[in-house]
């Protein structure tokens, strides 16, 4: 639950991991033609009207006069996308470096990848993509077989739109429940079946959203849902979650209600877990996206109360593995860098709660039990690997190919075969075996791609930001570039709910590398690199300094001579949206390109739609006090345009059918620079149709998405 409930990109199975051919018309060392950018004051931006509400915080009237923006059922509204899509794709179109990267992006994308294999009944399942295909395909292999296809789903849909949410398989494999999302939506339905007739054995549920599937043996399974909400299910407010009990053979109005009716408190985000044994629920219950309760239910017992493991929401506490009647916990609770835990169910709550491995001065990520435990640490953003034994013994560190990440090591207990996916930003990834009791690692598989890790560098730097603070930085380029100001350069950047920016190979970055860029990502403040502290630096009435660690990112790259103000782009999405929001107009003179991608922008409405409330954590809420208020009103990006500044280049993208941050933050804030930026610079919004925040976005959309990014950053850069 603490995964899907964070703003960011999600995927079925986390594998943009792709890689890059060698081009003449891309070198690095060619040389790039200087061409003038389309003048701002040639665009015929459509009228937006506005229709002023005034709302009242603390005193203070604040107007919006794009409130309309918000309906995402209006014709209006409707009519204004496809008004500014049309100006928007007739500038990106006549764009000469686009067609380059389309065609440069189709090759990079054009290989064969595969995921993690893992293990359910007789078989072994994995995903694969033979290249270009829209999604990846769920296979699956009995010992001594031909992998077959087991699911497609490219077949879901005629554009590729429906994708693959979730896979969850009952006890033995026998039975499987699948989520699916419409257009990237988060809201999913759920299709069980037999996984030998591949017929349907229950019927299909809907309006399930920020859900796992946890199964009790082969009788059932748990879910959560919100209410339905009233008004509009894209972007009306979702505040009450609950777990339900869905018995194999009924319809889902007859499904019991578990958790979040009877407590006399409502949950923005709930989640059930049963242990691999089947003996125990755990029930997880949160109103952020950081701090969570925790219940503990005996199965066996059919009069079993929910027990108390923790009653509060002042740390996160997840289940990682069971032995008989000893539950083993994940925790940051008495513990910022968190910890591993153990208890007995009968006596479960916190205060009882044993150390299995120590908090350390290293991060730990994340614990993978698998009859061996193996903890995933963070060492200034990069992964450290270490396994122990039940009892917390240290059994090894295990070797990594080199600096980066590295995940996996889950399956089941009788497993005598792991595997784990290592990456970094000039690694496309590779899947390793692993024996859990030799320690011996084995290549599984390499990707066959015609790139070459060796061309590039991955520097890993530290900058101090404005009050001093170590921040690190990995600088990606090829070999051989000239540090003299003008490389094109994009600095990315997150900083946010304890999300970490750990190293990963994307295709679409080795675009941009093998174009001549340099590709630089900024740990900041408010991610989880450094534990809870790091996060909290960069909440609330600190998120200043979320903003401040970028520019001095942004200035360090500028000093160091990688590149220059006419040559830099900032980047983000999500979260990572609102920093670039907030930054391009706090120091608009530092940047030449902004690309803010399915931002929160409007920070005094935020949590009014789906499930915004829900960050209030790192957010605050204009509501929450007169110093919140003020604090949020003077770097909420809608807020903050001022007319006779000349900002910089700027394409916001957003989806559609984004229910997670709505696209009317993106309205509203093109809108906004639209009627009061007075520069030479463009100011565009490129709204993708039947698309959500990002997850199951077809490879053909994403494609396209990246070209035209690209091609506009140079082309407002002065180069081709």
């Amino acid at each position: 639950m603490h995964q899907i409930t964070k703003l960011g990109y999600t995927s079925v199975w986390g594998l943009l991991l792709l890689a890059c051919s060698t081009d003449p018309k891309f070198s690095s060392t060619s040389t790039s033609k200087i061409i003038p950018p389309m003048q701002s004051n040639s665009i015929s931006y459509p009228v937006t009207p506005q229709k002023p509400v005034v709302d009242e915080y603390f005193g203070t009237s604040i107007t919006d006069p794009y409130r309309w923006l918000e309906d995402d059922k209006s014709p209006e509204t409707a009519a204004w996308v496809k008004a500014q899509n049309a100006v928007t794709f007739e500038y990106l179109d006549a764009l000469p470096a686009r067609e380059h990267f389309i065609q440069k992006l189709t090759s990079l994308y054009n290989y064969q990848r595969i995921s993690l294999p893992f293990q359910e009944g007789q078989y072994t399942y994995f995903y694969k993509n033979n290249g270009l295909q829209n999604q990846a395909v769920l296979y699956r292999q009995s010992k001594n077989e031909q992998a077959e296809v087991f699911l497609d789903p490219n077949t879901f849909s005629e554009d590729g739109t429906t994708s693959l949410s979730g896979l969850y398989f009952s006890d033995d494999g026998s039975l499987l429940t699948y989520l699916i999302s419409k257009g990237g939506s988060d809201w999913r339905a759920a299709i069980t079946i037999n996984t030998e007739t591949h017929q349907e054995v229950s019927a299909r549920l809907h309006n399930i959203k920020f859900s796992a599937i946890a199964w009790r043996k082969n009788t059932g399974f748990y879910y959560s849902s919100y209410d339905q909400p009233d008004g509009s299910e894209l972007s009306s407010k979702t505040d009450q979650h609950k777990v339900y009990f869905h018995q194999l053979g009924t319809k889902q109005v007859e499904d019991s209600k578990i958790f979040g009716h009877t407590q006399g408190q409502k949950h923005r985000y709930v989640s059930a877990e049963v242990t691999q044994d089947g003996r125990y629920l755990l029930i997880s219950a949160a109103n952020s996206t950081s701090g969570n309760k925790l219940y503990l239910q005996d199965l066996i017992e059919p009069t079993a109360n929910l027990d108390v493991m923790n009653d509060d929401y002042q740390s996160d506490s997840y289940l990682v593995d069971s032995d008989g009647d000893t539950l083993f916990i994940e925790t940051n609770y008495l513990a910022p860098n968190k910890r591993l835990v153990k208890v007995n169910v009968g006596s479960a709550n916190k205060a009882n709660w044993q150390d299995v491995i120590p908090e350390s001065s290293a991060v730990l990520n994340t614990v993978s039990g698998s009859g061996f435990f193996f903890a995933e640490y963070m060492v200034d953003a990069l992964t450290q690997i270490k396994q122990f034994d039940q009892t917390g013994k240290h059994i090894r560190d295990i070797s990594l190919p080199s600096k980066g990440s590295a995940s996996g090591f889950s399956g089941k207990k009788s497993q005598s075969e792991l595997f784990y996916r290592f990456t970094n930003y000039s690694t496309p990834t590779s899947i390793y075996s692993f024996d859990p009791t030799s320690g011996e690692s084995r290549l599984h598989n390499r990707p066959d791609i015609a790139f070459e890790p060796s061309d590039y560098i991955s520097k890993q730097v530290f900058y101090s930001s404005k009050d001093g603070t170590r921040i690190p930085m990995i600088i990606t380029f090829k070999q051989g570039i000239q540090l003299n100001g003008q490389n094109p350069t994009i600095l990315y950047g997150y900083g946010g709910f304890d999300v970490s920016l750990q190293p990963s190979f994307s295709p679409a970055n080795a675009a941009w590398l093998e174009h001549g860029g340099v590709y630089a990502v900024a740990n900041l403040r408010g991610g989880g690199e450094y534990g809870k502290a790091w996060h909290k630096q960069g909440t609330q009435l600190q998120k200043q300094n979320v903003f401040d660690d970028f520019i001095a990112g942004a200035e360090y790259l500028i000093e160091q001579n990688f590149t220059s103000k006419q040559y830099l782009a900032i980047r983000g999405g999500s979260n990572g949206g609102l920093l670039v929001g907030a930054v391009m107009l706090q120091r608009p003179e530092l940047f030449s390109v902004a690309l803010p991608a399915v931002g929160v922008l409007d920070m005094l409405r935020y949590h009014t739609f789906t499930s915004g409330a829900g960050w209030a954590y790192d957010y605050g809420t204009a509501e929450q006090s007169a110093k919140m208020f003020n604090y949020l009103l003077d770097y909420s990006p809608v807020h903050n345009v001022k007319p006779n500044v000349d900002y910089p280049a700027t394409l916001i993208t957003t989806g559609d059918h984004d229910d997670r941050v709505v696209p009317a933050h993106s309205f509203k804030f093109a809108a906004t620079l639209q009627a009061l930026h007075t520069g030479k610079n463009p100011t565009l919004i490129r709204i993708e149709t039947n698309a959500g925040h990002g997850a199951g976005t077809p490879i053909s959309k994403t494609i396209e998405q990246y070209a035209d990014i690209f091609a506009f950053a140079l082309h407002n850069m002065g180069k081709e």
